[in-house]
């Protein structure tokens, strides 16, 4: 058999599953964004989807909540009204009122209320006087920070967070993220602009007052929300990460994104300043176990000024939930948002907490003198005893760059609401509401199995199910092997899956590589789109991936050699041997054969082909290649000599003029 002979019995191509719109050095590039911000481009092809055909896009990218509570709102839009008619008591210029006065306002509210005892928030609003009152607040007091705050007519003073608002957000929190069990003392709160601003406003202070340095060791528990990651990497801080990674397999190697005590153990490295976990965590929407908790908890005791940063903006999702701030409150700054549990992203509501005993101001305490001296300075406008000053003051004045801490704060009508948000949980002893919002996402996660037609996990008290992060590559490798994986990482990029879900079906979903985690995984957002919708989505994620199981079983069945008087085509199927004809024939190599494209226009669907072994042509094959090579290379170097002498000319003409 000759050399070509001998070839043709070699593959040389792999079948693709049908070309998108953005190629693979396409995806190459926009892999290097924040998922946050591919997700726009996913955005723009599901949009382009729906203008070809009737399907509706649906994005269960970003994790907006599409319910919102109505009760704190109700209550929070007819107290407006009773603000307004007080303004207007102290005197009414019909443009312009007065500012509201506290005494007897109590009574008055009472009033108003049985006025309006059918109004839509009125039963809450006597249930946030009775609370106040149970807690021993002064009632005109109590309601008086409420109706002057939602008018908005004064600066937040405290500028931390107002007295009567922070010991309700207390409540909340220790109900909340402690499951009613807190820890001794309590907690300083500072209302923040949701949960970002908490991250930006803490990374700032632990640096300013000398806790974190540039270059120091961080550990992030993998995967995370992005900008974490992200905040790490920027030039004023360049923290070198340690990633502790959710790498906790089950018996049938797929993930329940648990944490493996070698990769806690990582945190008593005494050279990590800080660890930073989301809780439960984003995407797996998973919190720490019981035994999670005790290792970490037994670290602190052995490296015990590691700071623990705890974002636990999904912990009213997973039942009893508890957070490290319940746990190891002395090491523990927590950040929440109001934004996910309530459906109020707009609203940017947020708290940081920290124990009023705490790690942190004790280190400025011990701080060297000469940086005792310097914080001395930057502070000394505030106090004249700066140090003294808190670590969570210091924040409050380090958002405003110090000089403006007397315009510090989060807007009062804001952290009204956000009381009354907290109160929605405090004065509904059946927890109606959060149970509510688990049902949800719990039915929502069901329905997405469905379409995706697998069993579900098994059951973890400890899930959240806001979002749920799949791994394509442990599907690949459970359902068909290294070769189907190895298929998949020559041919594709991670966000390829991304990429045909959004152009075929108008599907948008998240890159989770860009969280930390696993390259082929993905986030869907089980929050923001109706339960029927997350079928769908199953079953699109289901006919992309058996798109690239087709195109390479096609391949396949090329690789497991032809059938008795069958000639493989390289790579283009086999065709009948004709009797009269020698196999190993003289024609040149066939180009590659695509099927026929479905449908008309760019968007039809189409198969490519790849060469990934090229056989030896033979000699008259080789000599015309030489030739067409020949004949190019001098057409080329031609048309460059004219268009240089063409240039010169141009140039010296210029000259003369």
């Amino acid at each position: 058999m000759t050399v070509h002979a001998k070839s043709l019995s070699t593959p040389v191509r792999t079948d693709l599953a049908s070309a998108l719109k953005t190629t693979r050095s396409r995806q190459k590039d926009l892999e290097q964004l924040s998922p946050f911000e591919l997700k726009d481009f996913l955005i723009n092809l599901a949009k382009d989807r729906e203008k070809t055909s009737t399907a509706i896009m649906l994005n269960a990218g970003r994790g907006n909540p599409n319910w919102i509570a109505t009760a704190p709102r109700d209550a929070f839009f007819l107290l407006g009204h009773f603000a307004m008619s007080e303004a207007r008591r102290v005197y009414d210029r019909g443009i312009m009122a007065g500012m509201p006065q506290k005494p007897g306002i109590a009574g008055r509210l009472h009033g108003f209320l049985d006025e309006n005892r059918k109004a839509a928030g009125a039963d809450f609003l006597r249930g946030v006087h009775e609370y106040g009152v149970q807690k021993g607040f002064d009632p005109d007091a109590w309601i008086h920070e409420l109706v002057d705050s939602i008018i908005g007519d004064n600066y937040p003073v405290p500028d931390r967070m107002l007295v009567h608002a922070e010991q309700v957000v207390h409540d909340y929190l220790m109900k909340e993220m402690c499951d009613g069990r807190p820890p001794r003392g309590k907690f300083d709160l500072f209302a923040v602009e949701g949960g970002t601003a908490a991250m930006c406003y803490i990374f700032d202070s632990l640096q300013q007052n000398g806790l974190l340095k540039q270059g120091d060791k961080v550990a992030l528990f993998l995967p995370t929300f992005t900008p974490y990651i992200e905040i790490s990497h920027l030039e004023r801080f360049q923290f070198r990460i340690v990633p502790i990674n959710a790498s906790s397999l089950r018996a049938d190697g797929t993930h329940n994104w648990h944490y493996p005590p070698e990769e806690i153990a990582k945190l008593a490295d005494p050279r990590i300043k800080m660890a930073v976990t989301v809780n439960p965590s984003n995407p797996p929407s998973v919190a720490f176990n019981a035994l999670e908790m005790r290792q970490i908890v037994g670290i602190i005791r052995k490296n015990p000024d590691l700071i623990l940063v705890t974002d636990d903006v999904y912990g009213t999702f997973v039942p009893n939930f508890r957070s490290l701030m319940a746990e190891v409150p002395a090491n523990t700054i927590c950040v929440y948002s109001f934004s996910k549990n309530f459906g109020c992203t707009g609203w940017r509501l947020g708290v940081i907490a920290i124990h009023e005993d705490n790690r942190m101001d004790r280190r400025i305490g011990n701080l060297p003198g000469k940086e005792r001296k310097r914080l001395h300075e930057r502070y000394g406008s505030l106090t004249l005893e700066p140090e003294k000053l808190k670590l969570i003051d210091r924040m409050v004045a380090d958002s405003r760059d110090v000089a403006l801490n007397h315009t510090a704060g989060l807007s009062l009508p804001q952290q009204v609401q956000m009381a009354f948000f907290a109160l929605s949980h405090l004065l509904d002893p059946k927890d109606s509401y959060k149970h509510l919002t688990m049902k949800i996402v719990r039915d929502r996660r069901d329905a997405l199995w469905r379409g995706l037609g697998i069993p579900l996990p098994p059951e973890d008290k400890e899930r959240a199910w806001y979002y749920v992060e799949l791994d394509f590559m442990v599907w690949a490798q459970n359902a068909y092997g290294d070769k189907f994986c190895d298929y998949m990482r020559k041919n594709y990029e991670p966000v390829d899956f991304l990429f045909r879900l959004a152009e075929k079906s108008g599907v948008v979903l998240m890159d989770g590589g860009g969280f930390g985690g696993p390259p082929w995984s993905i986030r869907v957002s089980l929050a923001n789109l109706n339960e029927d919708d997350y079928a769908n989505i199953g079953q699109a994620m289901v006919d992309a991936a058996k798109e690239y199981v087709a195109a390479w079983q096609a391949g396949e069945k090329v690789r497991s050699g032809p059938p008795r008087g069958i000639v493989p085509q390289l790579g283009v199927g086999g065709q009948p041997a004709p009797s009269d004809r020698k196999v190993a024939s003289n024609q040149p190599v066939p180009e590659p054969v695509a099927a026929p494209a479905r449908g008309r226009g760019k968007t039809a669907a189409r198969t490519s082909k790849v060469r990934v072994a090229e056989a030896q042509p033979p000699a008259s094959a080789k000599k015309a290649v030489k030739k067409s090579a020949k004949k190019a290379a001098k057409k080329a170097a031609k048309k460059a000599a004219k268009k240089a002498a063409k240039k010169a000319a141009k140039k010296a003409v210029k000259k003369r003029a």
